[in-house]
This record gives C-alpha cells, structure tokens and sequence, in this order.
C-alpha cells in the first residue's frame, strides 16, 4: 500500500493555506456584504435625486396631499452617527434598510461598556470564544441570540451589564499573529452584524499578553498545590498532527464489520473490522496459544498473554512463557480475571501495554514492560524490528500477516464490530500511544464541581435544563486525569524547563523525571534550579510542547476580568452570573472552568448555566458539508440563490460524488434559494426553537415566516403611526376606568405579556418568552385591538373625538412597551420603529430603546373582568361563525 511521504511541516503549511482561503472567503463576503450596503444606500440616494427631477412632471395624489417618493428613503448615515431615518416610513419592512447603521452608532454611544465602578448590581458573562480560524456558523448565531437576549433584557432592567467578546487560538501552526490580525477580525464584524452588544472594549485573544499570563500563572499554582504532575501514560495521538489530542476532538464511528476507509496519507483505502487470529509458540515445546485482534500490527508490541485463572484450558500454562516470532521475546503467560472472558474467542488476550488502554493499566498489576513501537508519524520504530521498521502502521499490518502465514501461525480472520476514533481535525486513525505529558489531577477539584452541582448544602451552580445535572453527575464521578500538554507548534508554552547537569550519564531531555523545573520565566527557573541543584553545573531546556487550548478556555472567566492581579473588573464581576453553551461541551469547558476557577479563583466561575440544543437540519440530520444541508447565517440574514448555494458546496473541497449529493440535496431543500430575512427574523426563529431542549430541527421557512412577521409589526406602526398624528404629544398618566372597553382590554393583556414574559426570561424559557410576545402583538393587539379601533378614526364625528383621544394614548402605549418587550429579540426593527415613536413628556428622552427600561406591569391595568367579558365575546362571535359555516353546507 503506497503511502505519501509529505513532509509534516508542508502539511501542515498546506493545512494553514487551506484555513487562509477559507477565511479570506469568509471575509471577501463580510466585504461583499458591507458593499451590498453600500450599493443599496448610493442606489437609494440616486432614486431620490431622479425622482426629485421627475417630481414636477409625476406625483401622486391620495386625499389631495402630494405624495414625494424621496419622503420615504433613509437619506445615507455617516459612520457611527444616528441613523437618519426617512421623514415618511416605507411601505414594506425590508432587513437591509432597517438594520444598516444602527450598531455603529450603539458601539460609538457606548452603550455595551460596563462600568466597574457603578452603584447598578452586576450582570457578567462571557461569550464562548469562537476559534480565530474559524467563520461564522449557525451554532454561533444560536448562542449569539440567546446571550444578546439576556444581557439586552438585563441593561434595560437596570443591571449593569457586562458581556465579553473574546477569541480562541484553536490550534493554528505558524505565523499566527499576521492570521490573527489579518483575519481575527473577521469573525468578530459577522457578530457585530447579528447585533451581539458586546463591550468590546473588553475584548480579548486567549493568546495576548493578558491571557498568556494567567495561563502561566495557573500552571505554576497548580503545580506548587501538587495538582499538575508529569507522567507517562496513554494518549489520544494524531500521526498527522503528530501530537496528542483531546477526547472532545476524537470522533468515534460504529464499524459493523469489514470496511474499507480513507485514511489520511494512504493511497489506498484501509480494511477494518477485522478480527485477526494468530498464534504464539510456546516455550518449552508445549504447544502455542491463539489469540486474535483488529490491530495486528501491534503485536509487535506485546509483552504478555493473559488467561482466565479459572479457565481449565489453560491451567498447564500458569507461569509459562510464549515466544515471540519475530525477535524471541519471551512473553509471559499471566492469569487475569479482570481482563479476559473466557468464553469469548480463545480465552487467551495479548497485552500490548503501550498501545491499550486497557493493556496499560493491566501492565501495572502484572509489572509488565512497555514496548512503544510507533513513531511519532505513525511508521514502526527500531523496538518493531528491523523487518518492519520504516513501514506505516497500516501498511505494516498486511506485512505482519504475511510473516504470519510464512511462519505457519496464522490462523484466519473474519469481520468484527468495533469503535473507531477518527480525529475531527485531520480524518486520522486515532492510536493510543505512550508518552511522557503533563497532567492536573483532578480528583479533589471535581468533587468540589461535584458538589457545586448536586449537593444541597454546598450548591452554588443551577444548570438548566436540569436533565444535564445528571450528565454533570456522570462526567465528574467518573473523571480521569487530565491530560494538558500538546506537541504543537502554537499555543501556550509549558512553563516547564528540563534541567541537564553536566553530570549526567544521559543527556536527553525526560531521561530523568525528577530534573523539570516549573516557573514563571526561564530567570525564576534559573533560580529554583540553582537551588536545587546548588554548586552543580547545569543547562536549562524549556519543555517544547505547548497547552492544550482548553486550559487556557478553562480560565477565560478569570482572565478576561484581569486575574491573577486584584483587578477593579475581578472585584465587580466575578463571579460571572450566567454561562450560555452548547450542551455538548459541558465537561470538556463548562467543567473544567468550574474546578480551575474554584481552585484558583476562590469561588465558582458563574452562578446558572444554560445549555442550548444542538442545530440539525429540517429532517433531523446533522449538518455536513457532504449532505448540503450547512447553513450559514450569512446567507440567512442576506439571502442568497440556488446558484450561490451550489457556488459555496463548489468551492469546498468535497469529492465528486458527494459534491452530487450535496447539491441534490439543496435542491430539495432551497429550490429556490433563501430569501433575505435578516438577523432579527434569524434571531427570533432560533430562540423560538429553544424549547427543544435536545436537538433543534432549523426549517429555513420558519425563519421566512418571522420575517414576514416582521412586516406585520412594520405595518402596524405605520398605521398607528397615521392615526397618532404628527402633532401628537403622549400622556403623563392614563386612567383605565376611564378608557373605552377595548383599550381596558388590551392594556391587561399587555400587563399579562409583560408579567408572562419577565418569568419566561427569569426561568431561562425563553421559547415562552418568543412565544408570549409574538401571541400579544399578533393575536391581540394587531388582530383585534387595532381592527377594534379603527371605527373610531373613520370620521371626524365629534362624539367619537374621546374615544380617539383614548385610543391614540392606548396606542401609544401598546407601542412603546411593545417594542421594549421585544427589543431583546429582535433589537434593529425595535430600534427603528421605537425612534418614530412621539416621545412622553413626563420622561427623560432616552437616545436609544436599548437603554430605555424594560416593561413592568402596571397594577391598574389588570381587569380580570374585562378579560373575561372579552373572551365571552370571542367565544360568542366564533359559535356564530360556526353556525354559520354549518347552514352554508346544508
């Protein structure tokens, strides 16, 4: 089987240009869509000035005004000023006009900053950083719109808000800050575009100098606490990568039987699911022994066989000794109840300590050798033999069966059922490998989680949905040493120097485990390894590899805020309040931030966590590049065709047949593209769906659908906004006895909306809160309020100018507390209309709706009598109509 011999350092530069085009097209359209803008501004501004020359020639008359056409287009907006709205509003809602210009001006005003020094209770929480080398995905929208909900609803109800924006340095190779400065940013506009209001003056990279510095500082408490060690253990390595990987990166596939595979670096696709038997020569002449695995290759490791003390079989064999075929190894034959089941296969299991999980462990109670036989790039080392050495593993599986056969010890295979991990990253074969890392030990850190979570007394953390305490039950109980060195080019920097005396027999570094040395800096280790090592000559060598990023993730809540210094923001926010994720990264971050900011912070990072569903397609299907059922946000918000669709799967790196598939599959699903729905109407739909506490099936139509909800709002205010006048001044106060039923009636619905909605968003259900807000705008205040009062405004009879006067101030009110209902989920269009609004005289004029605040009810507007009296009426008119349908059939 050939195998590519790339240089690793080219793949991994290739891997870089790979990530490069994809972000710089992930920026080419953040630009093409600022152009968009840009062009549909200058167009606007162009249909002015041409319809300005043709108005002498053509204006429409309606009641005997002239209509001017100009009268309705936003004239254009200088950066980061107000928006400058059209003196008459346009008769249809359109995304693009309505949420251009508005978050330049929010991020000038500075509305999102926090101050550490107010006297306003604190609201803090961090967004989760989305990787510098990454693009914008539905996954971020969800989280996006979730989290802007809380923290808007929060400003407005008087906190003082705190959200920070930050970035992940994932795992990029090489020439990380040019990426970072030319790209890092990209990321971070498409959230701007969604309306994330985030203080970006906080703004963070888990690699500045901040971030790098509490990294440092973490690992060398950690390690004077005796809670970071280094040992030699298994890990998940990546022959590619040629480093040791997470268990969050490692996929694993249920293989049924025999099946053939890509593997990166291989020409030809690898067999799996087949279990191999062979057999081991005895010693002394008594025979051979048969065992079998789906790993042949690692034979040339094993260093025993272990049987069932209880299997008769094998009771002539206790002590004896097998001979390795290919280097006369003698492997000894233990007994392990454990381990073996002797009713499967052979009964007999080889031990293969260095590449098993379950072999290692074994290895410790048997005093068993450890032979590791792979390189790191995953060909066979020297410890293999000379026969196979050089070989990939894969291809030296098929050597392995054929000196096998030659020796006459092969004894046939047959497909198998197995789990196979696949790195996410890179598509490779996962192999357990021995190495020396370094590792926190967990234990007593986890019970303080533990116990944060699940014990009554000790409780400082409601997770929500609560289904997931259990899963935090699970993870925490049951939790192993974690594993925090990665053989990366990029990354934080172990804190480690390796110390060689000058009289040493062995010179490399690790020879001996008790010369590292942990310190801030290579002058403290110096110093440390002077007095360790006092009057000795010695050479300092830091450990090359770097942190795993989920280390530095793990202290985002306390360096973001400053720590270790005793910083204004560290007093004032922490701990945070909320954390806001995906509940599939519950133990790999939300855990690990909770013991390391227990242990290095004195107290929880956050007080609830909320974890949201995971986003599948319309039919439930996960979204994969090779279904064509990805979306992208973007594409949501602005629209985009068939073609386009088809465009993006052609600029991927799919292979043909699933290039096919794919695009079959967008067919299906967007016949006709996306239209442009804009980020409110996305908004909107996403928290909607949150009620799914599990998976979310995302119907684009649904999407569609709030965006024509969207128009309904806009036209509802265009209409009312008609019937306020243009010399409409709001009133101070508004008795309800006084008003005409229907304004008594929709003013204790909206009392119902608001108390309904509050205890949504306080009870973390904000699908209820979507839910309550869309059913009082369109069911009761735009189907029936504004249709009640419309008679009202039919004439200029003066024994209805009171009922008017209450039904304009009733208006007014619907309006204004309406929009601040729902400005958190849908904060341009809310903006837009609420700016139109006449403002009341016996308030403070605020700049903008997001600082107003939030609705609270009013007591006096609840009238469970005319409620009841309503719903009499409802129930009545609907009976009538009833009756009447049933005398038309007959």
């Amino acid at each position: 089987m050939a195998v590519s011999e790339e240089n690793p350092e080219i793949i991994k530069e290739k891997d870089l240009e790979r990530k490069k085009k994809k972000a710089d097209k992930a920026r080419e359209k953040e630009l093409k869509r600022q152009k968009a803008l840009e062009k549909a501004a200058k167009l606007q501004a162009q249909q002015a000035s041409n319809n300005q020359k043709k108005s002498e020639k053509k204006l429409v008359k309606r009641g005997g005004e002239e209509e001017n056409p100009e009268e309705f287009l936003d004239p254009p907006t200088p950066f980061g000023e107000k928006k400058r709205i059209s003196s008459q509003m346009a008769k249809q809602y359109s995304p693009t006009a309505v949420e251009k210009s508005w978050y330049s001006w929010w991020e000038k005003s500075g509305f999102f900053v926090a101050d550490a020094k107010s006297s306003k209770p604190p609201f803090a929480i961090v967004l989760p950083p989305p990787n510098v080398t990454g693009a914008l995905h539905i996954g971020h929208a969800l989280t996006v719109a979730i989290e802007d909900t809380i923290v808007r609803w929060r400003r407005m109800s008087g906190y003082n808000t705190l959200w920070v924006p930050g970035m992940d340095h994932a795992g990029i190779a090489t020439q990380v800050w040019d990426w970072k400065n030319k790209y890092g940013g990209t990321i971070l506009q498409q959230l701007r575009g969604l309306g994330a209001s985030l203080d970006w003056s906080r703004e963070c990279f888990t690699m500045d100098e901040k971030s790098s510095r509490a990294v440092t500082e973490a690992f060398v408490r950690l390690h004077k606490n005796k809670l970071i060690k280094r040992d030699e253990r298994l890990v998940n390595w990546d022959c590619v990568l040629r480093t040791a990987i997470s268990d969050i990166e490692v996929e694993h596939i249920e293989i049924k039987g025999r099946t053939l595979l890509n593997v990166p670096g291989y020409d030809k696709p690898v067999e799996f699911g087949v279990l191999t038997s062979f057999a081991y020569p005895l010693e002394g002449e008594l025979g051979e022994i048969v065992v079998a695995t789906t790993r042949v290759e690692t034979m040339l490791g094993d260093t025993a066989i272990a049987i069932h003390p209880d299997d008769p079989r094998y009771n002539h064999l206790h002590g004896k000794y097998a001979i390795h075929p290919f280097n006369g190894r003698k492997l000894p034959i233990v007994c392990d109840a454990k381990l073996v089941d002797p009713k499967f296969g052979s009964g007999a299991v080889k031990i293969t300590p260095a590449h098993d999980r379950n072999d290692f462990e074994v290895r410790k109670d048997h005093d068993l050798e450890s032979i590791n036989i792979f390189t790191d790039d995953g060909k066979i080392n020297s410890s293999g033999g000379s026969e196979f050495a050089g070989m990939p593993r894969f291809k030296a599986r098929e050597a392995v069966i054929e000196a096998l056969k030659k020796k006459g010890l092969y004894r046939g295979a047959k497909g198998n059922e197995m789990r196979l991990g696949i790195c996410s990253r890179t598509n490779d074969v996962v192999e357990p490998l021995s190495k020396p890392q370094w590792y926190v030990d967990c234990n007593n850190i986890a019970k303080k989680g533990l116990d944060a979570v699940m014990d009554e007394e000790k409780k400082k953390i409601e997770i929500i949905p609560k289904q997931y305490a259990t899963e935090w039950k699970r993870w925490l109980e049951n939790i192993r040493d974690w594993c925090v060195s990665r053989q990366l080019w990029w990354g934080h920097r172990v804190p480690a120097w390796y110390v060689t005396l000058e009289d040493d027999e062995l010179k490399e570094i690790n020879s001996y485990k008790d010369h590292w040395v942990i310190a801030r800096n290579e002058d403290d280790a110096q110093e440390e390894a002077s007095r360790l090592y006092n009057g000795k000559k010695f050479h300092l060598s830091q450990d090359p590899d770097v942190l795993d990023t989920w280390f530095s993730s793990g202290l985002f809540p306390l360096a973001v805020l400053g720590w270790p210094d005793d910083t204004e923001d560290l007093k004032a926010f922490y701990p945070t309040s909320d954390l806001e994720t995906g509940h599939d990264i519950l133990f790999f971050w939300v855990a690990r931030m909770v013991m390391l900011g227990t242990e290095l912070g004195g107290d929880v990072p956050f007080r609830k966590v909320y974890l949201h569903p995971m986003i599948r397609d319309a039919h439930g299907r996960k979204m994969s590049k090779s279904l064509g059922n990805v979306v992208d946000p973007l594409e949501v918000i602005n629209g985009i065709s068939l073609e386009g669709l088809h465009k993006r799967l052609e600029e991927g790196n799919l292979d043909p047949k699933e290039l096919t598939v794919a695009k079959e599959g967008q067919v299906k699903d967007f016949p006709n593209g996306i239209p442009e729905c804009g980020a409110d109407a996305l908004r909107f739909a996403l928290i909607s769906y949150t009620a799914q506490s599990d998976k979310i099936n995302l119907d684009i139509q649904r999407v569609v659908g709030y965006r024509q909800w969207c128009n309904k709002l806009w036209n509802a205010v265009r209409f009312s906004m008609s019937k306020l006048g243009d010399d409409y001044v709001p009133p101070t106060n508004v008795n309800p006895e006084n008003l005409p039923f229907s304004c008594q009636w929709i003013l204790s619905l909206l009392n119902r909306a608001i108390l309904k909605t509050i205890a949504a968003l306080e009870s973390y259900k904000f699908s209820d809160a979507t839910s309550t807000v869309y059913s009082w705008w369109q069911y009761q205040l735009c189907d029936v309020f504004i249709e009640a009062i419309k008679p009202f405004f039919a004439g200029s009879d003066p024994k209805f100018e009171t009922a008017r006067r209450f039904a304009r101030d009733t208006l007014w009110l619907c309006l204004d507390n309406g929009l601040r209902l729902l400005h958190p989920f849908m904060p341009y269009v809310t903006e837009e209309l609420w700016q139109r609004l006449p403002s009341s005289r016996d308030q403070t004029a605020m700049e903008s709706i997001m600082i107003c605040k939030y609705p609270s009810i009013v007591e006096c507007w609840t009238n469970e009598r005319v409620e009841y009296e309503m719903d009499l009426v409802d129930s009545t008119v609907k009976s009538l109509r009833s009756l009447a349908n049933e005398r038309r059939e007959r």
